[in-house]
């Protein structure tokens, strides 16, 4: 009697574990930036996310002042655009997208100066986003719903230093989720580079 317990029990607990995971499956494959997400690039320009070319989106959220997962993975990602662009895709068919988390302090001027100190080339195929200064504590709701888009969140504690989730994020041609990648020193750019490839 005891025996058909422990199985029912386990069969259970395996049906809801797994329900649990699928849940959590579905949820990333079905997440989608919404078509009214709008912010600011480095260049003082409104970029609207429902306008953006078709192409594959790497999106990196981070801050300027953040002490060392967000610089880590801004100079992995540099690596790997050298790659893409060996590969012929950079730009073509791939973009990257940095958005800051800290649009007070992130303005457009002090993202071009974090883009010359890593090198980064002001193209058109990396761009990095921030609110626009005229309306900050609305853009950056925005920019809360967008990382809440990717179950992507932050806060700050009260000393500058936030506290984030550290994950980047590759979407299609139409803003939506593919998968997610480890930040910082676990950020492996030859797995990314396999994944983008693997979808162009």
């Amino acid at each position: 009697m005891m025996k058909k317990i422990y199985i029912i029990c386990g069969i259970i607990l395996f049906l809801g574990v797994s329900a649990g995971i699928s849940f959590f499956i579905i949820r990333d494959m079905t997440s989608k930036i919404p078509e009214n997400t709008t912010l600011v690039t480095m260049n003082d320009e409104v970029y609207d996310f429902s306008k953006a070319p078709k192409k594959l989106k790497l999106v990196e959220f981070m801050y300027i002042n953040c002490p060392d997962i967000c610089p880590t993975t801004t100079q992995k990602m540099r690596l790997l655009k050298h790659d893409l662009e060996k590969a012929n895709v950079f730009g073509d068919k791939v973009q990257f997208i940095s958005v800051t988390i800290d649009p007070y302090r992130d303005t457009p001027e002090a993202l071009r100066k974090y883009m010359k100190t890593f090198e980064v080339e002001d193209d058109g195929n990396w761009i990095f986003l921030t609110g626009d200064q005229k309306n900050i504590k609305e853009d950056l709701v925005e920019i809360r719903e967008l990382g809440e888009t990717f179950q992507f969140q932050f806060r700050d504690p009260g000393d500058g230093f936030y506290i984030h989730t550290s994950l980047v994020y590759l979407l299609d041609e139409n803003n939506k989720f593919i998968k997610k990648f480890p930040m910082g020193d676990n950020f492996d750019k030859d797995d990314v580079f396999k994944k983008i490839m693997s979808e162009i």
